[in-house]
């Protein structure tokens, strides 16, 4: 299926008829991972133009009562902990529950965000109850397999996530890299849709002296930051492996790291120079973004990477491989330093560059944040609506 003329989405009006939106995911806020904020943006955003939302996820621990308000309605489902993200829950099969639940109140389309047994069942119940069925493909479980000790069984991960997607009337992806990556296995019916940032959240207005006095740097201190989950597939071997060469170079550099997660313990033991934070949000996390200078990232794994965006928006100089969000928002020595995938000689050179030189990367982060403003979510939403519409059968104006 063709990309979409952003041109077309721009002739959507709010005069045209509001859809009846069932989203089923199996991670959504309070959960802290990228596909829930992406998912609870997409939410926002299609309530904000008018559209009636159900919304069918997991009950979290936290919970109360489901949400039910004009337009809005939470289906809270059955769960168990995921096996290697114990903090997050994956939906039960539920289909019986959700044919029962759509033949009283038909949605137009079903959007569905994550591949688990929740996921599964709605699509069934969908396409017995002949509702149009749309996906997304956020996370790199087959790449992951490597990282958790069941490698021998990235074929069948991928053969499940195929017929997944496959069954579903279009599937959504954050970057043509991806989409031509699954292409090449089988995949189909793939369109790209790329994720988006909160522009006035991330923002290098929000830089704290005081944060950065806590760190004990000076004037001259140039902040290497990584933000993440601490764990094994996100490749952080390497981010510390580059600070060690930039301290054997005297260069005046601290490494601050945000996040938590199984290999949090190792890396402090590698690395007890550097400062861990532990897991930010909110009002803590934009002012750790921010109070920064250079941002780390060498995940290989990533569909897209939202913290590569947070970062531009919040104006630091991006250091990351060409994979992902960066390798489609990032001009090498424009507004990022783009490196070959797995070069950690020149993650260390790139990095070594734009600490040297002020020219360089005072360039790099007013470009960094003025890529990250002509993505907000805004224009994500609007694709998605448009692409909704096509499937539900309503023209454009």
């Amino acid at each position: 299926m063709s990309d979409f003329d952003p041109l077309q989405i721009d002739r959507f009006y709010p005069a045209q008829p509001s859809l009846r939106i069932a989203v089923v995911t199996e991670t959504y806020p309070p959960d802290i991972n990228g596909v829930a904020h992406t998912i609870s943006k997409i939410v926002e955003g299609l309530r904000a133009r008018g559209h009636s939302l159900m919304l069918v996820r997991p009950k979290h621990r936290l919970d109360g009562s489901p949400l039910m308000e004009n337009g809005f309605q939470e289906v809270l489902m059955r769960g168990a902990p995921i096996p290697m993200y114990k903090q997050l829950r994956l939906g039960l099969p539920a289909q019986g529950a959700l044919q029962k639940l759509w033949l009283k109140q038909r949605p137009d389309l079903v959007h569905i965000a994550t591949e688990g047994p929740l996921g599964w069942s709605a699509a069934r119940a969908a396409r017995k109850l002949n509702i149009p069925t749309s996906s997304d493909f956020r996370t790199n479980f087959h790449a992951y397999s490597q990282f958790y000790g069941f490698g021998w069984l990235k074929g069948a991960i991928v053969s499940y996530m195929r017929k997944f997607h496959n069954s579903t009337h279009c599937t959504m992806v954050p970057t043509q890299g991806l989409m031509a990556e699954l292409s090449k296995i089988g995949f189909e019916k793939l369109m790209v849709v790329p994720r988006g940032v909160d522009t006035e959240h991330f923002s290098p207005e929000f830089r704290s002296q005081a944060l950065r006095d806590s760190w004990g740097v000076t004037p001259d201190t140039q902040v290497l930051l990584s933000v993440g989950r601490l764990a094994v597939e996100k490749n952080l071997n390497m981010v510390m492996r580059c600070f060690h060469a930039l301290q054997a170079k005297n260069l005046p550099v601290k490494l601050v790291v945000v996040g938590d997660g199984p290999l949090r313990h190792a890396l402090e033991i590698s690395c007890p120079e550097a400062i861990f934070t532990g897991q930010k949000t909110g009002k803590s996390l934009v002012e750790h973004y921010a109070s920064a200078d250079l941002f780390i990232f060498p995940s290989l794994t990533e569909t897209f990477g939202n913290v590569t965006i947070e970062a531009m928006a919040s104006g630091l100089a991006v250091i990351a491989y060409d994979h992902a969000a960066a390798g489609q928002l990032i001009q090498h020595e424009h507004n990022g330093m783009l490196i070959s995938i797995q070069n950690e000689q020149g993650l260390v050179d790139a990095c070594t560059r734009v600490l040297q030189n002020v020219e360089l990367r005072t360039r790099i982060r007013n470009q960094s944040r003025q890529t990250a403003v002509d993505h907000d979510w805004n224009s994500v939403v609007a694709r998605t609506e448009g692409i909704f519409r096509s499937l539900v059968g309503i023209p454009t104006i």
